[in-house]
């Protein structure tokens, strides 16, 4: 099994061998604003490497709201990245299931993902596998609840479509962990890629707010747990830096064996 952890850009490879990592995360540029993303100039380095490489999409991007200066612009710099992720090598690309405005038909929101897939399958599709994450918080949410991920399955699984559950996310957003992972391949009949967090808050608190494995309100055999069940890689993206996220890696391994 593939144990890693979401790292600052800078030096990723180097962030690994101090984590004892088999992938890292990270952002191409800032994750909060409508950036493109920036050449890599150890791109030869990262495709080259046995560390397996995933890249976060921006925050910002919400291909699903029914604002097109938002949407629009969510799609354009979704394809921007999948290129550039493509470029290093990367396995995925992680983008958040978005969400609608307050009053709007979350219907909506699910077909303006299928024209997402829609539209960019007229020009061969991404660049590299899109994986979608469930999210923590909004009524309005397309993949917080798991009844809002089958409908928006329903509407992209007919396009090769790739999930990432988080385990902050899901307790966050109020699903229980237990069979989380039977309840999601249900529904996308995959499971791409495990983000292994603890959670700071309570059980559908909608707070996204992580927790180094064992420290915050997740009983963290239920974490072992859904690892295990999922068989996919897995990322921490849990605090603490070099010291906190090599031992939720440490520890992961040792549970999961």
């Amino acid at each position: 099994m593939r144990i890693g952890a979401h790292i600052d850009s800078t030096a990723p490879l180097e962030a690994a061998a101090a984590r004892a990592a088999d992938a890292v995360q990270f952002f191409l540029a800032d994750p909060q604003a409508w950036t493109d993303p920036e050449p890599r100039a150890d791109a030869a380095a990262l495709r080259d490497s046995a560390v397996d490489v995933y890249i976060h999409a921006p925050y910002r991007i919400n291909v699903a709201t029914l604002n097109n200066r938002i949407r629009i612009p969510s799609r354009q710099l979704l394809a921007k990245y999948a290129v550039a992720a493509a470029e290093i090598g990367a396995r995925g690309l992680i983008v958040h299931g978005g969400h609608v405005g307050k009053g709007n038909d979350i219907a909506v929101g699910f077909d303006n993902w299928r024209k997402t897939f829609a539209y960019q399958a007229k020009s061969g599709g991404f660049a590299t596998p899109i994986l979608i994450e469930n999210t923590a918080g909004g009524d309005n949410a397309c993949a917080r609840r798991f009844d809002a991920l089958a409908r928006l399955w329903d509407a992209v699984g007919e396009f090769d479509v790739g999930f990432c559950l988080d385990t902050c996310h899901a307790h966050a957003g109020g699903e229980d962990l237990l069979h989380a992972v039977d309840r999601v391949k249900a529904i996308t009949g995959r499971i791409d890629l495990i983000h292994a967090n603890d959670s700071r808050d309570p059980f559908d608190s909608g707070r996204d707010r992580h927790d180094n494995i064992g420290h915050g309100t997740i009983d963290p055999d239920l974490i072992v747990a859904v690892v295990r069940a999922a068989g996919a890689p897995v990322i921490v993206e849990t605090p603490g830096g070099v010291d906190g996220q090599a031992a939720d890696i440490a520890y992961l391994r040792e549970r999961v064996g």
